[in-house]
C-alpha cells in the first residue's frame, strides 16, 4: 500500500509544502490528491518566490499587471490568489468530506506585519475576501502581536494556519490564542464548529541550532544530537492533547469545536547524516498534519515506513529537554532566536518576490 495513504489511516494528513502554476496546469497536484491522498498545501514567500522566478506561466500575466498602475504586492496578489483559488478548489472534495478537518491550503500575510496585530487582522480579512473559499487558512507568525492577531481573526470566523513556532512556549501561547478566538467566536454568535487552526511547529531549524551547542559539550552528549525536535514535537503534542481535554475546551468541543491541530514543518532534513524521514517516520499519530517539500513527499512514497509512532518515545523526549536544561541550552530561547530568524528569512523572501513584481 502507498505509505502516503497508510499515514492517512494512521490519522494524520499529509500535506503538500508548495504551490506553483506548473504543479496546478500540469496536473500534478491534482494527481497527488488523487493518487496519494494530499490533504492541504501550505505556502510562503520563498515558495511563489521560486514559483513565479522560475515558472513559464506567470510570465504573460506578470508583464499585464506591470502595465497596470498597482503596488508590487498588489500584483503579487493578483498573480497568487487564482492559484490559490484552484488549489482550494481541488481540495473542496476532501474539505467537505471530511466536514471541514482537511482540504485546505494557507496564504500568508505580509512578513512586514508579524508586529503588527491591527494591519495582521486587515490583511488577514482582506485577502480571506479575495479568495472567497471556505478551504482557506490564513498564515500568521507566532509573535506576541501575531498571538492577538489570531484571537481576532478566529473570533471572525477566519480560519488560521499559525506559522514559525520553534518552542513548547510557542505552543502554549498559540493554543490560548485559538481558545480565546473561539470563545470570542462563540460571544459573537457565530458558528464554532467551522472554526479550523493548524499550529506549525518547525523541526529542522531547532537541530541545525541545537546540534552545534551539543557538539561544544564533547562526545559525551553525542547521542542528544539530531533528536531535539522530534523531542519537542512530542513535547508539544503531549502539551496540545492535554489542553485539549481540559475543562475549557470541553464546553466548546460539545458545540462543534475542534481542536487545533499541531502541524509539523520544516521537515526536510537538513542534515545528511540524518534520515531524509527524520521527521515523519517518527511523528505519525492522530489529529496531526505534516507539510513535506516535494523531495520528502517523494521519498516517503519511495520508502517510509509507516506506523503509530508520535505516542512512542515520550520518556525519551522528557530525558532530552531535561539533558539539554542540565547542559545550560535554554530551548524556549532558543524557540525566540529561530523565530526571529524565520521571520527575517521569510522578510527577505518577501522583498525578494515583491522585486519580480515591481
Amino acid at each position: 500500500m502507498n505509505p502516503l495513504l497508510q499515514v492517512r489511516a494512521q490519522g494524520q494528513q499529509i500535506w503538500l509544502d508548495n504551490l506553483s502554476r506548473t504543479l496546478l496546469n500540469d496536473g500534478h497536484l491534482a494527481r497527488l490528491i488523487e493518487d496519494d491522498g494530499i490533504a492541504g498545501v501550505t505556502t510562503n514567500p520563498s515558495i511563489f518566490h521560486k514559483a513565479i522566478a522560475d515558472g513559464r506561466y506567470y510570465e504573460d500575466d506578470l508583464a499585464a499587471l506591470k502595465a497596470r498602475p498597482l503596488e508590487a504586492e498588489a500584483r503579487y496578489e493578483a498573480l497568487v490568489i487564482p492559484d490559490v483559488q484552484r488549489a482550494c478548489d481541488l481540495l473542496l472534495a476532501s474539505f467537505k468530506q471530511s466536514h471541514g478537518d482537511a482540504g485546505y491550503v494557507s496564504l500568508e500575510v505580509s512578513p512586514a506585519l508579524a508586529h503588527d496585530a491591527v494591519a495582521t487582522v486587515a490583511a488577514g480579512r482582506r485577502l480571506a475576501a479575495a479568495v472567497a473559499r471556505p478551504n482557506l487558512l490564513i498564515k500568521v507568525p507566532a509573535t506576541h502581536a501575531g498571538l492577538e492577531a489570531i484571537e481576532h481573526l478566529i473570533g471572525l470566523g477566519i480560519n488560521v494556519n499559525v506559522t514559525l513556532m520553534f518552542s513548547l512556549a510557542h505552543v502554549d501561547a498559540v493554543a490560548d490564542a485559538y481558545l480565546r478566538g473561539l470563545e470570542r467566536l462563540h460571544d459573537a454568535g457565530g458558528d464554532v464548529s467551522k472554526a479550523m487552526s493548524v499550529a506549525s511547529l518547525f523541526l529542522s531549524r531547532v537541530d541545525s541550532l541545537i546540534d552545534p551547542l551539543l557538539a561544544k559539550h564533547g562526545d559525551q552528549v553525542q547521542s542528544l544530537q539530531g533528536n531535539t525536535a522530534l523531542a519537542l514535537a512530542r513535547l508539544a503534542y503531549e502539551r496540545n492533547r492535554g489542553t485539549f481535554s481540559d475543562a475549557r475546551f470541553t464546553t466548546l468541543r460539545a458545540l462543534g469545536a475542534r481542536p487545533q491541530y499541531m502541524l509539523w514543518a520544516s521537515t526536510g532534513t537538513k542534515n545528511p547524516a540524518y534520515s531524509d524521514l527524520l521527521y515523519v517516520e517518527g511523528l505519525i499519530g492522530p489529529e496531526t498534519v505534516n507539510t513535506l517539500p516535494d523531495a520528502t513527499l517523494a521519498a516517503l512514497r519511495d520508502h517510509g515506513k509507516v506506523g503509530a509512532t508520535l505516542n512512542t518515545g515520550m520518556e525519551a523526549a522528557h530525558h532530552q529537554f531535561a539533558a539539554l536544561e542540565a547542559l545550560g541550552i535554554d530551548i524556549d530561547e532558543a524557540g525566540e532566536a529561530l523565530q526571529r530568524d524565520g521571520l527575517q528569512q521569510f522578510s527577505t523572501a518577501f522583498a525578494a518576490l515583491l522585486a519580480l513584481t515591481s
